[in-house]
């Protein structure tokens, strides 16, 4: 690394002396992030990770993969860039336990006009304390400089991350039946979905998204948009130990609509009554200033409900003692009913 420096690269746009430095700025973040099983260290060729798998009998890999979207040019106005990594690893490890596996480890891919090692050590913080968060192991990454492609000051992200499950434990949405329960686990906020919209009804470029707003409590509408994605991995595992589920949702683009019948099987669809939705001040704003229907408004966005997770109605007062004693604020989102719409909302 000593002797490793083109002056000719650099005069193209890329300093590779910056990357090595970027490395040695995100080390620290990186170990916090360390679990049994890891076998490397971050800036080798690949990451090594041994799985435990002595109470698996059949092994199944889990995979996910997914960006942050355009909320990153909101990060890019504040100048605050330590915990956009989180909604990038809650985007992957949140699919993951969908199905019941349990996130192993997380690798990111950073692309930016000009590193600058400070910022980049900034994002991997962010990464690495959605891995804490999730119990992953952050075990490797990449950090692109790309002159010319993006714009100096801007940078893309996007994570994959592979999770652990045992075969005969994996959710089966095919034992969903008619009147089982819909249990929501409500969000942070927007999430990382719908940003392109969100970005147009406030003309965020334009206009003054610093000052407090009396719809969002006082808050700005910044601050507001920046709150990074719920991270939901260990509730939820520590539900599997208590309760039987028979089926999990991911609240993503496409709202309610999309992403509740993703769960289900043929012939079983989710009847949800509007009112119970506990719709957080963000999302009444946006609908107010975009003047959008409340039909796009559920097509969109999470509404306030980041999961939704499906048990027998024996299971469901017994799920939401569990999931309340471990921080998740839970309650009855509505029931499964026979019909072919996929979701009935009224």
């Amino acid at each position: 690394m000593k002797n490793s420096k083109s002056d000719a690269y650099a005069k193209a746009g890329v300093d590779i002396t910056a990357g090595y430095e970027s490395v040695k700025l995100m080390k620290e973040h990186v170990a916090k992030t360390m679990t049994q099983g890891v076998m490397s260290e971050v800036g080798g060729f690949g990451g090594l990770f041994a799985p435990d798998m002595k109470d698996i009998k059949e092994p199944v890999l889990v995979s996910g993969t997914d960006g942050v979207g355009t909320k990153l040019k909101l990060a890019f106005l504040a100048d605050k860039h330590d915990t956009i990594g989180i909604d990038c690893v809650a985007m992957c490890v949140n699919d993951i336990i969908c199905v019941g596996a349990k996130p192993l480890f997380f690798l990111d891919y950073i692309a930016c006009g000009k590193n600058t090692p400070e910022k980049i050590a900034e994002i991997v913080k962010g990464v690495a304390d959605g891995c804490v968060q999730s119990g992953a192991a952050l075990i490797g990454g990449e950090t692109a400089e790309m002159p010319g492609f993006y714009p100096e000051d801007e940078y893309d992200l996007a994570g994959f991350a592979v999770g652990m499950a045992d075969k005969s434990k994996l959710f089966d949405k095919e034992t969903i039946k008619e009147g089982d329960v819909l249990i929501a686990l409500p969000s942070s906020g927007v999430h990382s979905n719908g940003f392109s919209l969100v970005r147009k009804v406030f003309d965020v470029e334009n206009a003054d998204i610093k000052k407090p707003v009396e719809a969002l409590g006082g808050k700005s509408l910044l601050e507001t948009l920046l709150v990074p994605t719920k991270i939901y991995v260990k509730p939820v595992l520590a539900l599997m130990q208590e309760v039987n589920i028979k089926a999990i949702s991911h609240i993503t683009g496409g709202g309610f609509y999309e992403n509740i019948p993703r769960s289900f099987p043929e012939g079983i669809a989710a009847k949800i009554k509007k009112d119970d939705v506990k719709v957080l001040p963000i999302f009444k704003h946006i609908a107010e200033v975009g003047g959008i229907s409340e039909h796009d408004m559920f097509n969109t966005f999470n509404m306030g409900v980041g999961m939704c997770i499906t048990v027998a109605k024996e299971d469901a007062e017994k799920a939401i003692e569990v999931l309340k004693e471990n921080g998740e604020d839970a309650y009855v989102l509505g029931e499964t009913v026979k019909s072919d719409k996929g979701i009935e909302l009224w």
